[in-house]
C-alpha cells in the first residue's frame, strides 16, 4: 500500500511539473508573438527585440530538456549531451552567459545549480579549443 502511494505521488508530481511547464510553454508562445509581451516577459536587458525573442526561445528549450531529465525520461548522460550541442550555438551562449548570476544563486546542490555547473564546464571546453564533444563533465 505503502509503495502504491509513493507510485501515485510521484505521478502527480510529474502531472504538476509537466502542468506548470505547459503554462510557461503558452506564456513564452504568446510572448514570442508579440513583442510587447516578449519585453514583459524578458528580465534582459539591453537587446533587440529579435535577440530578446530568440533568447526567450532559448530558454524555453533549456526548460525542456531539463522537463525531461526530471520527469526521468533522459537520464543526465543524455542531459550533459543535449546541453552540450546546445553550448555550441551562439544565442545559448549568449544566454548562458547573461543569465550567470541567477545560477550561481541559487543553492548549491539543486539541480539547476549542478546543471549550470556542468554547463560552466561545457562552455570553457569550447572557449580554450578543446575537444569539446569528447571530454565533459559528469553529474
Amino acid at each position: 500500500m505503502l509503495r502504491q502511494l509513493s507510485f501515485l505521488t510521484e505521478e502527480i508530481r510529474k502531472a504538476n511539473l509537466i502542468q506548470l511547464h505547459r503554462i510557461m510553454a503558452e506564456q513564452t508562445g504568446r510572448a514570442l508573438a508579440d513583442p510587447a509581451l516578449a519585453e514583459a516577459m524578458s528580465t534582459l536587458q539591453g537587446m533587440s527585440e529579435s535577440r530578446r525573442r530568440q533568447v526567450l526561445f532559448v530558454n524555453a528549450q533549456y526548460s525542456a530538456i531539463m522537463l525531461h531529465h526530471r520527469l526521468g525520461a533522459i537520464d543526465w548522460d543524455e542531459l550533459v549531451g543535449y546541453l552540450r550541442v546546445w553550448c555550441s550555438n551562439g544565442v545559448f551562449q549568449e544566454y548562458w552567459d547573461m543569465t550567470g548570476d541567477a545560477r550561481r544563486a541559487l543553492p548549491r546542490e539543486s539541480l539547476e545549480a549542478r546543471v549550470g555547473r556542468a554547463v560552466d564546464e561545457m562552455m570553457e571546453e569550447i572557449a580554450s579549443g578543446r575537444e569539446w564533444w569528447v571530454v565533459g563533465p559528469s553529474e
